[in-house]
């Protein structure tokens, strides 16, 4: 059984074929898909799809730190914390929040602002956090710094770093890494920066429909090309796959109550 934690299935990507990826998913062993959410316009496309596969698909309440616009970022706040807090769904984790610096520095602020807020969200809830981090690992750690008290946990989502940011998110001693389609890649260097990680650390993601792993790449993303992601993290760690999906599937279930 493979768990892919981080998959956007409510896409327009996916309107032709939604309940055909379902199957490939589960006809490949990928029997859990957890989907963060991006902003307001992506909520009812994510509750239907959770409402269609109830079994198979779980919600998290967020703002995307690309979502976080200087006129509309405050009611973008409200409305997700006023799904998160009226229990009409079990969110298993907030996010996808955090800070992005690849595509707008100038916003920097008021991310910082959001990404905070919705950390706090997380504790009160007894929620974990799923972190974006584009361009910003300092800007993320300086944030977690500030909140992390003991009763913050969550998911550094396509993780990208190298050993030194891989150090610093474990000492914080909640917090996993998410591999995806990335490590797949010939010239990432990830695959030499997880083979000095034990598989404790990591869970499995698509990010589907974007990076693809190889030899998709480039094309859509899909969950149910999680098995490859599995396939290439069990070659960098020298083990076998079952033993990479029984440890990534039981990092899951522990970190989002599953």
């Amino acid at each position: 059984m493979l768990i892919d934690t981080h998959a956007h299935l409510y896409s327009d990507q996916f309107d032709e074929d939604r309940n055909e990826e379902i199957k490939r998913c589960l006809a490949g062993g990928v029997e859990m898909i957890l989907l963060p959410n991006i902003d307001s316009t992506s909520i009812e496309g994510m509750h239907q799809l959770v409402d269609d596969f109830p079994e198979n698909c779980y919600p998290m309440m967020g703002v995307h730190p690309c979502s976080v616009q200087p006129d509309t970022w405050k009611d973008e706040l409200a409305l997700a914390k006023t799904h998160l807090e009226g229990n009409t769904r079990d969110y298993v984790a907030v996010g996808e929040i955090g800070i992005d610096l690849y595509w707008d520095k100038t916003t920097l602020g008021i991310q910082q602002q959001a990404f905070a807020e919705q950390i706090e969200w997380a504790k009160n809830k007894n929620l974990p956090i799923v972190i974006h981090a584009r361009d910003s690992f300092e800007e993320i750690f300086e944030v977690v710094d500030q909140h992390n008290d003991g009763n913050l946990r969550g998911v550094f989502h396509c993780f990208t770093g190298g050993i030194k940011e891989a150090e610093r998110i474990i000492g914080y001693g909640g917090f996993l890494m998410g591999l995806g389609g990335v490590l797949t890649f010939k010239n990432s260097g990830l695959d030499q920066t997880v083979s000095q990680i034990e598989l404790d650390h990591f869970v499995l993601e698509t990010d589907a429909p974007y990076l693809a792993p190889t030899p998709h790449r480039g094309k859509r993303n899909q969950s149910s090309f999680l098995n490859l992601v599995a396939m290439k993290l069990a070659d960098v760690k020298g083990v076998s796959l079952p033993e990479v999906a029984e440890i990534t599937t039981a990092n899951a279930k522990k970190m989002f109550s599953l």
